[in-house]
């Protein structure tokens, strides 16, 4: 793991591992990630992972998958992954058979939307088991979801169909494209949903 990441402070604390999308070879300079990450830390949630992925262009479940259970070891259901794009079917997937205390979904879809790289990647390969991705969330957390209308890639359909099936809070933008810079609103979500968990 990279020396950014710290120990948690107490057995309360959660794990947030943020998956990135597909195409990024350093996360910690790619999009929001890095940014998050070190927000997140500067407002005392010390546990936070960004790794570079393998497989980073196509994004293969059969590789990622894997990968994200290296980073949760440990931590049992006190994870919160933080998935965009790739990294958010990633993380829905990995909730099918893991127990965590909830997810934060940027950018989600739930087809291959006709593309040949996103339906190699193997995450569309069979039906979504929503409600065992529900049931294995805390009900104290559960599903964020953020989306924008204006998203080159995933129109807003594949967004509003995943909401629908995880009862997901939805943050749904007009002005955020594919969510390529920071916003403030993901650290306003997770601050009140970490806090709560800790007693804070």
């Amino acid at each position: 793991m990279s020396q950014q990441q710290s120990p948690a402070v107490n057995n309360k604390q959660k794990r947030i591992i943020i998956l990135p999308g597909n195409g990024c070879t350093n996360v910690w300079k790619s999009n929001w990630y890095g940014w998050l990450a070190n927000r997140l830390k500067e407002e005392g949630f010390t546990d936070v992972v960004l790794e570079n992925m393998p497989d980073p262009y196509t994004a293969r479940e059969s590789i990622w998958v894997p990968f994200v259970e290296q980073l949760a070891k440990g931590a049992e259901d006190r994870i919160v992954l933080v998935g965009h794009s790739s990294g958010a079917e990633c993380a829905m997937r990995f909730a099918e058979t893991h127990k965590l205390h909830g997810l934060v979904l940027v950018s989600a879809c739930y087809t291959d939307l006709g593309i040949k790289n996103e339906r190699e990647s193997g995450y569309y390969s069979r039906p979504w088991q929503w409600e065992t991705i529900r049931s294995n969330l805390s009900p104290a957390f559960g599903v964020v979801q953020f989306h924008s209308s204006d998203d080159p890639w995933i129109p807003m359909s594949e967004a509003t169909h995943v909401a629908n099936h995880l009862c997901s809070e939805r943050h749904f933008f007009d002005d955020k494209s594919h969510f390529f810079e920071p916003f403030e609103e993901i650290v306003t979500v997770l601050k009140i949903r970490l806090r709560s968990s800790l007693g804070l």
